[in-house]
């Protein structure tokens, strides 16, 4: 991370807008921040602009009026200096990374002092395993809970607590059973259960019941549609796909125990910055 003059960030930011459809420029912070429950972006939604500049990123989308951020596996090859330098741009933008994604090696005893460490430094509370290989047996996710289980007793005295991120294997029977369902029976229930909405649909899940059947446990969904078209499937913008937002975000805030939203995009049909602008003001025409 480098320092940013004044000169280079106006820059960006007239780029910036720019490129955005000028019905979503000049849209004040406030407008667009109402909601109790804060709405972030999972950054891998601008991977590649994250990739070329972290900072001039960031600043981008907090002002699009994105109130949080989650940083990626990458952040995990930072120093402690460069998650400090990070948390003073979070501070000095008035917005929070609220967890963070992960790789299991993130959890191994050789790492997971630096995981710790990073995450105290960004302010986080969730420390989330963003992705694991599907098992062949109900066993093998079994384990996979076990070592959810032991990263928890070991992140809690630091005020860390682990999350799961699904994808769509989760939702596919295993000898009868979902993983889902074995995951969630077999974790203490500090793991936050983080529900990706798009790979949820495609697996053959359903989002509302999900949510429903495990009360106070969805602490934050990653909201991403999903298409029925395969040329399309997870380009989808918001709200443009199957999912059911309204059902999704009642059945989030009156059981589910939502803190906190995070839109993610894999690609469309617009360049990143712009994708994560148009979901923004979908998310908030559809939520209110």
């Amino acid at each position: 991370m480098t320092p940013i003059s004044r000169r280079s960030f106006l820059a960006r930011s007239l780029a910036l807008s720019a490129a955005l459809p000028f019905a979503l420029r000049g849209v004040p912070a406030w407008a667009v921040s109402g909601s109790k429950i804060p709405v972030g972006l999972e950054l891998y939604s601008v991977r590649d602009a994250l990739k070329k500049d972290p900072e001039g990123t960031v600043r981008a989308v907090a002002a699009m009026g994105y109130e949080c951020v989650e940083f990626y596996a990458p952040y995990h090859d930072w120093t402690n200096a460069q998650a400090e330098d990070m948390a003073q741009l979070l501070a000095q933008l008035k917005i929070k990374s609220y967890s963070t994604h992960n790789g299991l090696d993130a959890f191994d005893e050789k790492n997971i002092l630096h995981t710790r460490d990073l995450n105290k430094l960004l302010g986080c509370k969730y420390v989330v395993l963003a992705w694991s290989d599907p098992k062949q047996t109900l066993d093998g996710w079994k384990v996979l809970a076990d070592k959810l289980n032991a990263a928890a007793e070991q992140l809690e005295p630091a005020g860390l607590k682990v999350g799961y991120h699904n994808h769509d294997a989760e939702w596919r029977a295993v000898d009868g059973k979902r993983p889902m369902e074995i995951l969630a029976a077999n974790t203490k229930p500090s793991v936050m259960l983080q529900l990706d909405v798009g790979t949820c649909l495609e697996g053959g899940g359903d989002p509302v019941a999900w949510i429903r059947s495990n009360p106070g446990r969805i602490r934050s969904l990653h909201c991403k549609d999903w298409s029925r078209d395969p040329a399309v499937g997870y380009k989808t913008l918001f709200g443009e796909g199957v999912a059911d937002w309204k059902g999704i975000f009642s059945a989030a805030e009156s059981v589910g125990g939502v803190e906190y939203y995070l839109v993610e995009q894999e690609g469309s049909r617009y360049p990143e910055l712009e994708t994560a602008q148009r979901c923004l003001a979908a998310f908030r025409t559809t939520h209110g």
